[in-house]
């Protein structure tokens, strides 16, 4: 009989920050760990969402057993309104992460047919030869969950985001002492949280944030504007208590933040005290120091309420000049210059802003070195595999691992794609899949490739020349001088002399040929070669050139 083999394979997640994909994957059955999406990075021009490479999956469709979710951040469920229509298959989740998951389906209208089912903490599930048990973690949202999984060659321990808070604002502490019997078991595989390894120490609180949440809405002359992630749930139940207390009133505003938020109410994962939450069309009739406006906008996203504030672009919300902004969120690596330009905007309109560098009105939701270091000894793990992080985090956490006496041979720091295979007496990286970045654009879908990237950046940065060749439908000949215009390249006098020699020069190399038409695949290469070298000898840039025929 053959010997049970497993294989780990992260398809996004890992040299990254976001885009968690994590496929085991033993010879009969394969499951899938979490669905996330990623922001895109500056030269992603025109891209709206990252994705991963399904393509591994959609080859062993009939394997899938089921998507485990660990939690409801965008990071971690953002892809599935756009593979799940591909898959089909059962996505499980607590129920918090399932009522967000729901939220983004419905966005997407892609609801009807996914096959959502609760799974409790405690709760144990089983999906082909794998049993998955969900054991609560601490994180910044309620509801987050880690993963036991029991496979025919021992335990897999997947931590999803964590931190040790033992005072956590809502839901359970991570629990510890599940783990720690896990531990003594015998732990086959670990994989780890490494966002937050190169911070020394322990991550404070939560708590602290709902302090400085309290002060700002005591001191503030006037209106409150809070700004976060939509699915921070937690930070949102801070902000309506610390409301309650100061005798001020909760307004939301966004489309994405308000479904969040009344799915949460539903649900029970948000509490609010009668006529605390309002309507934006009450604002006008009260005084300025009895209100809050929850917003979206923490990561300068362009179309986010706070950006259109910011920018005087909102319908129903301006600045005041005695308005208090709390940026409570961090900069999401890439992101840091929108958010600063969004800070910057508020100020000159009079605002007083509040953020992570000058009041603790944010705390992360990942465990630093200390919290990483307890969770590596209370575990055991015969393998490590550190996961969620750039490459630099991955390897700062090996090296944690490393320091409290896992063998450096048990620690396999892996890439999106790379596939380590774990046998009876032996664990080695054998080989890598396809796992390339998907790219979201508008409706499309993996449509925007490289070479359309490429041609975005070459626009962006030198402008385009169209062209346009006019061609005697009998003879095949040129006719009269091709016109040139150009967008984005050139707008100087001395560069329309310069464009008016290069009509010059496409006609010339056009009418050398014989008594027959040039193919227009001929015409079209040539005239491209002729002007890409003039223009690069001329201004040392290159734009696009487009050579458009007509026929007359």
């Amino acid at each position: 009989m053959a010997k049970p083999r497993l294989k780990i394979i992260p398809l996004g997640g890992l040299s990254e920050i976001g885009k968690n994909m994590m496929v085991i994957e033993s010879p009969d059955d394969l499951i899938v760990i979490d669905a996330g999406l990623m922001f895109p990075e500056e030269e992603m021009l025109g891209v709206d969402l990252v994705i991963p490479d399904i393509s591994y999956l959609l080859e062993r469709r009939n394997k899938i057993r089921g998507i485990l979710v660990t939690h409801g951040h965008e990071d971690h469920i953002g892809a599935l309104p756009y593979i799940l229509p591909q898959l089909n298959v059962p996505v499980y989740a607590t129920q918090l992460t399932k009522g967000l998951i729901s939220v983004k389906l419905k966005e997407r209208k892609v609801l009807a047919g996914a096959d959502l089912r609760v799974v409790s903490p405690g709760d144990t599930i089983t999906l082909g030869e794998f049993q998955v048990e969900f054991f609560p973690v601490c994180h910044s949202i309620p509801d987050a969950a880690g993963l036991i999984i029991r496979t025919p060659l021992g335990t897999i321990v997947h931590s999803g985001d964590f931190k040790l808070d033992y005072t956590p604002v809502s839901g359970k502490p991570t629990d510890l002492s599940r783990l720690a019997q896990l531990g003594s078991e015998g732990v086959l595989l670990l994989l780890s949280d490494s966002t937050y390894s190169e911070l020394p120490g322990y991550t404070p609180s939560e708590r602290v944030v709902g302090e400085a949440l309290d002060r700002i809405m005591a001191e503030a002359p006037g209106r409150v504007i809070i700004t976060t992630f939509s699915s921070l749930v937690s930070r949102i139940q801070q902000v309506i208590d610390s409301a309650a207390k100061h005798g001020r009133r909760v307004f939301v505003v966004g489309r994405n933040m308000n479904a969040i938020v009344q799915m949460a109410l539903e649900l029970d994962y948000l509490h609010a005290p009668d006529g605390i939450m309002g309507r934006l069309d009450e604002v006008k009739k009260m005084p300025h120091d009895k209100i809050v406006f929850v917003t979206t906008g923490s990561q300068g996203e362009p179309t986010s309420a706070l950006v259109r504030i910011a920018n005087r672009d909102h319908r129903q919300l301006h600045i005041l000049p005695e308005d208090t902004v709390a940026i409570s969120a961090t900069p999401i690596p890439g992101n840091e210059a929108l958010v600063a330009r969004t800070m910057d905007n508020l100020l000159r309109q009079g605002a007083q802003v509040v953020y992570s560098a000058i009041a603790p009105v944010h705390v992360h939701g990942h465990g630093s070195q200390e919290e990483l270091k307890l969770l590596l000894n209370v575990v055991k793990p015969k393998y490590f595999v550190p996961i969620h992080g750039e490459y630099r985090h991955l390897s700062q956490h090996a090296k944690l691992a490393e320091s409290i006496g896992i063998p450096r041979e048990s620690i396999f720091v892996i890439e999106d794609g790379e596939v380590l295979e774990i046998g009876p007496e032996s664990a080695k990286i054998d080989g890598r899949v396809t796992s390339s970045n998907v790219y979201v654009d508008g409706l499309s879908v993996g449509d925007i490739g490289t070479v359309v990237l490429r041609d975005r950046k070459m626009l962006s940065r030198d402008g385009m020349v169209v062209v346009i060749i006019a061609i005697n439908r009998q003879t095949g000949k040129l006719v009269g001088r091709p016109d040139i215009v150009s967008r984005g390249f050139v707008d100087t006098r001395e560069a329309r002399k310069m464009l008016d020699e290069s009509r010059d020069l496409v006609a010339r190399t056009l009418d050398r040929g014989g008594d027959r038409a040039a193919q227009w695949g001929f015409v079209n290469t040539k005239v491209r070669d002729t002007l890409n070298k003039f223009y690069y000898e001329q201004t040392k840039r290159r734009p696009m050139i487009l050579p458009f025929m007509v026929k007359v």
